[in-house]
């Protein structure tokens, strides 16, 4: 796996900041919310990964290159 730039993870934190609203798209992971899952967006780490506190309670974060969401 390849992790993304530095300007790229700078461009997903303006894109993302904290208290983002998303909906799951597509994650790839077997303990994946469902997709069309909402959460709030908690950061982005070092690595490009959105941190997303899911509305299910779930913390798994969405992964730079592999999965997806969209803004509400």
């Amino acid at each position: 796996m390849r992790f993304p730039s530095k300007s790229i993870v700078e461009k997903i934190k303006a894109e993302y900041p904290s208290g983002t609203r998303v909906e799951l798209v597509k994650m790839d992971d077997i303990q994946a919310p469902p997709v069309g899952t909402k959460g709030t967006v908690t950061g982005v780490d070092d690595i490009g990964s959105i941190m997303v506190r899911w509305d299910n309670g779930s913390g798994l974060n969405l992964v730079y290159g592999e999965d997806i969401c969209k803004k509400l």
